[in-house]
């Protein structure tokens, strides 16, 4: 008799077994092949999914890398963007004295260019009279050059010289530390 499987193994138990026997035999060795062919396929599938699982994660510690980097990065900027807050509050502040100085030294220059215009005894006595009076031929805030002529007060000016002023020498003192606080 022939063997219709057409394999020489399988042959071998077919001539020496029944049909039942032999129909045993082909559905056990196909079961073993499929169990084989599923064995290596549930095999390659974990190998996939894991090697999926490894892009994933270097994924993932790369990401983490570059938000740690942006975050670096951003407070840097912040610490820079208040540092230049302070400094500019700072030159804020000196502008404004600087301009408040500018204002003061106007004053004076006006004062002497075309009389006094202060009722202030302080700050009159700090100005000969008779200089602004026959210098510039300007009638005085008093309306009466006699008057004015016949005062004549001491010529060191201390009271009317910016530069000379207590509170106007003193430096604006701020750290960048100090002013910002609130934003730490």
């Amino acid at each position: 008799m022939g063997s219709s499987s057409g394999t020489s193994s399988g042959s071998s138990l077919i001539l020496n077994s029944g049909p039942e026997e032999e129909l045993q035999a082909l559905i056990d060795q196909r079961k073993r092949k499929r169990m084989i062919s599923n064995r290596e396929s549930a095999r390659r599938s974990r190998m996939r999914k894991q090697k999926l699982l490894d892009d994933k994660m270097a994924l993932v510690a790369q990401l983490k890398e570059e938000n740690h980097q942006i975050i670096t990065s951003i407070n840097i900027s912040r610490q820079h963007y208040l540092n230049v807050e302070a400094e500019n509050s700072i030159l804020r502040a000196q502008a404004g004295e600087l301009s408040h100085r500018l204002q003061s030294l106007n004053e004076i220059v006006n004062a002497n260019n075309c009389g006094t215009a202060f009722g202030d005894s302080i700050l009159a006595s700090a100005i000969t009279l008779n200089e602004i009076v026959n210098a510039n031929n300007c009638e005085t805030a008093f309306g009466d050059s006699i008057f004015a002529s016949a005062i004549t007060l001491p010529a060191d000016h201390s009271f009317l010289n910016p530069m000379n002023l207590p509170y106007l020498n003193q430096p604006i003192m701020a750290s960048a530390d100090h002013m910002f606080n609130e934003y730490y």
